[in-house]
């Protein structure tokens, strides 16, 4: 597994559609956190911390798996693909969480697509960004990632 640190993270969130959730994604103790309020006012709802895969996961992936810790919320995984080109298309896995480090394992087939005009199938080299994601419902997020792998 890569440690987040040795990734490149970019926040994104709502407001730039022009929704008023808030936050923000920095390193701590060798750990991504990703923390904010989610909220679905304004049609908005999401936080995101994002990385780029310019090369894509490797073509036997199977798997993505992270080893996370948060606040007992539901979090989720998207990823943005070769054929994801408007930007409110991604593949998503959703994942919970508790306050202890724990491994999460999400299959490469159990992504769904956000709409219908999408493949069904995700093809591991298509892979060009990986988000970890508050999304979807009002609340509180505090989201830690230590690692990113594939299996």
């Amino acid at each position: 597994m890569t440690p987040a640190s040795d990734l490149e993270w970019r926040f994104l969130a709502d407001t730039v559609m022009g929704g008023v959730s808030q936050g923000g994604a920095r390193m701590e103790a060798g750990a991504l956190r990703l923390q904010g309020t989610v909220s679905t006012a304004n049609r908005g709802g999401f936080i995101q911390a994002r990385t780029e895969m310019p090369l894509g996961l490797p073509p036997d992936a199977t798997a993505l798996r992270l080893r996370v810790k948060g606040n007992g919320e539901r979090y989720f995984v998207h990823l943005r693909t070769t054929r994801t080109l408007l930007p409110w298309q991604y593949f998503q896995q959703a994942f919970e969480t508790g306050p202890d480090w724990a491994e999460v394992t999400l299959p490469l087939a159990g992504f769904v697509a956000s709409g219908k005009m999408m493949p069904g199938r995700i093809r591991p080299e298509d892979v060009r960004s990986i988000g970890i994601v508050a999304y979807g419902r009002d609340h509180v997020a505090d989201l830690s990632l230590a690692a990113l792998g594939v299996v």
